[in-house]
């Protein structure tokens, strides 16, 4: 948890502006978006605490998406913390802060009634909203906001900030371990210590195998031998390679025709071809979410991969 501003990870232009506004303190009404895990909360805790010290708790109302946040909230308890007077022990009575965090999980309603709110009590209090997906808050609350887009940390970010976790903790982490926690982490930080942590638990060296065992995706390695076989060997022997690959590590499908289409694309093939592959594999995809038969599906995938190879025989002659 960043307790200062310094203490985010990434997005330095974003937190320095917004340290100069409070530092100034003309803070705007915020509205911070993008993926989970990349410092949102993080972000606003940090401005809070550097704000109010230890008046804290007195000073800022958190709503989560796991409170009741309806219509109501808004009228009442939103309404009741926004029009009392604040307690200023300072030269200038300094503003309160609203923190409605995962607030594209609210009401349209709801949102509507806040859209009033903000502009009532604009003088004595700001709103943070937080949000995974800016098209789900409605435009009147957005154009009263200044937004930020935090996008998915950089891999140089995350990996400095989690060398930096390991030599606090001294943890044995060896440099192929590293790479896989942020390659699995996708530029997600708080996924990225998660793996961290549940693979410390699991084994004390953290290599990138323990790392890959852990979070059961499988080893690049692996998929690079699926593709292999997939590529060249006939229909039955693909099909019974897989399934052993499949039942001895533990592997999910659909984790194996991700990162087999993540290859597709790093391989040389004509394009008409791997357009076709491509679609082939997403469809796949989409009927695994429905559950459906994983032999089936494994069928799909090779018989799909059959006619590619086919098609690329045919375009070389």
């Amino acid at each position: 948890m960043a307790g200062s501003l310094a203490d985010v990870a990434a997005h330095r232009d974003i937190v320095d502006t917004i340290d100069r506004l409070t530092n100034e303190n003309r803070l705007p009404h915020l509205l911070l978006y993008g993926p989970p895990g990349t410092g949102k909360t993080s972000t606003i805790l940090a401005v809070a605490r550097k704000l109010y010290g230890s008046q804290y708790s007195n000073m800022i109302l958190e709503l989560n998406a796991s409170d009741e946040r309806g219509i109501d909230v808004v009228r009442q308890q939103i309404q009741d913390f926004a029009g009392a007077r604040s307690l200023s022990f300072g030269a200038r009575p300094s503003v309160k802060l609203v923190l409605l965090d995962e607030a594209d999980a609210m009401t349209k309603d709801a949102q509507f009634a806040l859209r009033r709110v903000i502009e009532k009590y604009t003088r004595s209090t700001r709103f943070a909203l937080i949000c995974n997906h800016v098209n789900k808050i409605i435009p009147a609350l957005q154009s009263r906001c200044t937004r930020f887009r935090f996008a998915p940390l950089d891999g140089s970010h995350v990996r400095e900030r989690l060398q930096h976790i390991i030599k606090s903790e001294g943890l044995a982490v060896d440099e192929g371990g590293l790479t896989a926690l942020v390659r699995l982490s996708n530029g997600d930080m708080r996924k990225a210590l998660n793996i961290l942590q549940s693979t410390h638990m699991a084994s004390q060296q953290i290599t990138e195998e323990a790392v890959y065992l852990c979070t059961g995706n499988p080893m690049p390695k692996d998929i690079e031998e699926i593709a292999f076989w997939l590529l060249n060997e006939p229909f039955s022997t693909s099909f019974k390679y897989i399934s052993d690959m499949k039942m001895r590590k533990g592997l999910a499908l659909v984790d194996i025709i991700r990162e087999v289409t993540m290859f597709v694309f790093k391989i040389q093939m004509p394009s008409d071809v791997r357009v076709k592959l491509i679609n082939d594999l997403a469809d796949i995809e989409y009927r695994l979410s429905f559950a459906c038969n994983d032999k089936l599906q494994l069928g799909a995938l090779i018989s799909t991969f059959t006619n590619a190879r086919t098609a690329m025989v045919a375009a070389a002659s």
